[in-house]
């Protein structure tokens, strides 16, 4: 299994798919890589809650698939463990649009034969990831008052597991009755 480059490479807001050629079928990506989040809706949404906890980005980056879904785990296990699965719910917010790419780059004995340099740099999809604005909302909880503690350290396992800085807001909902 190929092992993936850090982030790092791949953190920062670029303008997203396009290329430019003459030639219009080489003006876009052909294939798309499979999404890593399997649910962005966990919990119960039937039943309204008191309170809605948002964990929202202090700056603009991209965020892949494969860690919004670590970190959608590692947050669900804290709720579901402690709530069970009628007691809250769990919204992940951004879906990862933006498709990544990577200009393969051979090396060892013959690479000169073999590798095309900055010729056809295009590049090739390996992955995809959201584009998080500044002060967008990642990450949304909803559970009533007493459990505003589970809350806020589910969203605090999500912060870890997620690349950048993030604030957690507490928000009531006015029209709703708390139990």
């Amino acid at each position: 299994m190929v092992k993936l480059r850090k982030f790092i490479a791949y953190r920062k807001l670029e303008r997203p798919y396009t290329r430019i050629s003459k030639y219009k079928k080489k003006s876009f990506i052909k294939t798309k890589t499979n999404i890593k989040v399997v649910r962005f809706n966990t919990g119960t949404n039937k039943k309204s809650f008191a309170y809605s906890l948002h964990l929202i980005s202090n700056k603009g980056l991209q965020i892949r698939d494969n860690a919004l879904e670590s970190a959608r785990q590692s947050g669900n296990k804290i709720l579901e463990t402690n709530l069970g699965t009628v007691g809250y719910f769990m919204q992940v917010r951004p879906y990862p649009f933006h498709i990544m790419r990577e200009n393969p780059l051979a090396s060892g004995a013959g690479a000169d034969r073999f590798s095309t340099g900055m010729q056809k740099a295009f590049g090739k999809p390996i992955g995809s990831a959201a584009q998080i604005k500044a002060g967008q909302k990642v990450v949304t909880v909803s559970v009533n008052k007493q459990h505003l503690d589970f809350a806020k350290k589910a969203l605090n396992r999500f912060r870890k597991k997620l690349p950048g800085s993030y604030v957690i807001s507490i928000e009531e909902n006015k029209s709703i009755m708390p139990n």
